[in-house]
């Protein structure tokens, strides 16, 4: 990860909570079905300025959590369990700094 990046995983019953618990300063970024794809090289771009990623429970994020987001990122077209997204964002997070960074990691 960039200097400054830290995963955090927090475990709260209330999306008021998770949108509050958004470090000042950071980039709301809500991960959703109907969100935005990003090529792994855009989404190394995000990577630039903090960030803090929003996974919701088996349901998704309700309407008033992604309206509260600054950007909604779909990670994939195919229906993820909650696990493999995490472990999707976590790969594309390691993927896109190593791309900030210069690292041959990533390869076209």
């Amino acid at each position: 990860m960039p200097k400054g990046y830290e995963v955090q995983r927090l475990d709260l019953k209330s999306e008021d909570r998770v949108v509050a618990a958004v470090p000042k300063g950071s980039r709301f970024i809500a991960l959703d079905e109907h969100g935005r794809e990003y090529t792994t090289e855009s989404f190394a771009r995000l990577l630039q300025a903090p960030s803090a990623f929003v996974l919701g429970a088996a349901d998704g994020l309700s309407a008033e959590t992604k309206a509260a987001a600054d950007l909604v990122v779909r990670l994939s077209a195919m229906t993820l369990p909650h696990a493999i997204a995490q472990l999707v964002l976590l790969e594309q997070m390691y993927r896109g700094a190593t791309l900030l960074t210069g690292h041959p990691y990533h390869r076209k």
